[in-house]
C-alpha cells in the first residue's frame, strides 16, 4: 500500500460535523475546531525533530514494558505533529497498534497531543460517556477493544475507529436511556470522507477498515433462531471479511459480567460454526443436476407425483452409495433408472 509522504491536509469546512441533537456542541466539532486552531503556524526544525523523537519513543514504549507513561517525552506542538507527515505518523502508530501494549500507546498518543492533530474524531471519544449512568466510557472501551483484538492491522485500526460515530449519534429517550442509533453507519462515513484520506488508507486495507466499522454490530444481532438461509445471506453479504469481523466482534465484548460475556462469546462461536458447516455443504458438488425431475418426467413418462419423488430418492441413494457419480449428465441417471426399474 502506497502512503503519501505529504503533510496532512487541513480540515475543510465541508467536513465539519453537525451540532449535537442534545443542543450541546458536538465533541467531534470541538476536536476538529481545536485541530484547526492548532494547525495554524509552522514548526521549527527542532520542534519537528522533537515530534519525531516522540514517535520513536512511542514505538519503543509500546514494545518495552520497562517504559511507562511516567517517561513521556515533552508534548510537541500541533504544528510539529503535522510536520512529521503521514508516512512517519502512520509507520509509528501501525507499529504501536500491533503491540501488546496498544492501549497504553493510545494513552500516550492522547497525552502527547497527536490525536488532537491527526485524529480529532478519536480524540472526541476521550471522556465521552464518562459519568453517563446508562453508558460506558467510550474511550476506555475503545482501548480495551483494541488491546483484546487480534494483532492484524485492519482489525486493530477497525477497533480504534469502530465507535467514532457515537458522539454524533448520541440521543436520550423519554426514559433517560442513552442511544447511538446508526453510529456504525455514521462512523464508516466519517472514515471514508475524512480519516482515510488524512492517514493515507488506500486499497484493500482502507476498504477492510471501512467494512469493519460499518459491520461491527452485525454479529451481535445473531441468535439461534436464524434459519440456515438467513445465515447464508449473512456470510454472503460479508464475503471475505468473516475472520476479521469475528475477531472484532469478540474483542468488542468488554463487559465485566462473566455470564454475559460467556453468552456473547458462545453466540459468536455458534454462528461461526454454523457458517463453516453451511460453507462446507455449499462447496460440495451437487449430487443431482438441476432440473433432473422434469427431464425424468419427459423421458420416462412419470408425471409429477409421489412416483417421481421416489425415483429422485432412488437416484440420490445410488449416488450416496457410490453406484452413481455425483454431478453426471442427466442421461446417466435416466439410463440407470431404465436399467433399474426398482420395486
Amino acid at each position: 500500500m502506497a502512503i503519501s509522504s505529504s503533510s496532512m491536509p487541513p480540515f475543510s469546512s465541508s467536513g465539519q460535523p453537525a451540532a449535537s441533537t442534545l443542543g450541546r456542541k458536538s465533541p467531534v466539532l470541538v476536536g476538529v475546531s481545536a485541530a484547526r486552531s492548532a494547525l495554524s503556524g509552522s514548526a521549527t526544525a527542532p520542534e519537528v525533530a522533537g515530534a519525531q523523537e516522540a514517535l520513536d519513543w512511542l514505538v519503543a514504549m509500546a514494545h518495552d514494558p520497562r517504559l511507562t507513561l511516567a517517561d513521556l517525552p515533552e508534548r510537541p506542538s500541533a504544528a510539529a505533529w503535522r510536520a512529521v507527515g503521514i508516512a512517519g505518523f502512520r509507520a509509528a502508530v501501525d507499529s504501536a497498534l500491533l503491540s501488546r501494549r496498544a492501549d497504553i500507546a493510545l494513552d500516550a498518543l492522547e497525552r502527547l497531543g497527536a490525536l488532537d492533530v491527526w485524529l480529532p474524531e478519536v480524540a472526541s471519544l476521550v471522556g465521552f460517556g464518562f459519568g453517563d449512568v446508562q453508558h460506558k466510557d467510550v474511550w476506555r472501551h475503545t482501548k480495551i477493544v483494541v488491546r483484546q483484538s487480534v494483532p492484524r492491522l485492519a482489525v486493530r485500526w477497525g477497533a480504534l475507529f469502530h465507535d467514532v460515530g457515537k458522539p454524533r449519534t448520541r440521543s436520550i429517550d423519554a426514559r433517560g436511556k442513552v442511544h447511538f442509533h446508526g453510529h456504525a453507519e455514521v462512523g464508516a462515513a466519517m472514515f471514508r470522507k475524512r480519516i482515510a484520506h488524512r492517514l493515507g488508507f488506500e486499497g484493500d486495507l482502507g476498504a477492510r477498515i471501512d467494512f469493519l466499522i460499518y459491520q461491527h454490530q452485525r454479529i451481535s444481532h445473531y441468535d439461534g433462531s436464524w434459519t440456515d438461509n438467513a445465515v447464508r445471506r449473512f456470510y454472503r453479504d460479508i464475503d471475505g471479511g468473516l475472520d476479521d469481523l469475528l475477531a472484532l466482534s469478540r474483542a468488542d465484548i468488554t463487559t465485566k459480567h462473566r455470564e454475559k460475556r460467556r453468552r456473547a462469546l458462545y453466540q459468536i462461536a455458534e454462528l461461526a460454526k454454523r457458517i463453516r458447516t453451511l460453507q462446507a455443504e455449499d462447496a460440495k458438488p451437487k449430487a443431482l443436476p438441476k432440473g433432473l425431475g422434469l427431464l425424468l418426467s419427459d423421458a420416462l413418462g412419470i408425471p409429477p407425483s409421489k412416483a417421481l419423488g421416489m425415483a429422485m430418492k432412488r437416484l440420490q441413494h445410488a449416488v450416496d452409495a457410490g453406484e452413481l457419480a455425483a454431478g453426471a449428465a442427466p442421461s446417466v441417471y435416466i439410463e440407470w433408472l431404465r436399467a433399474n426399474p426398482g420395486a
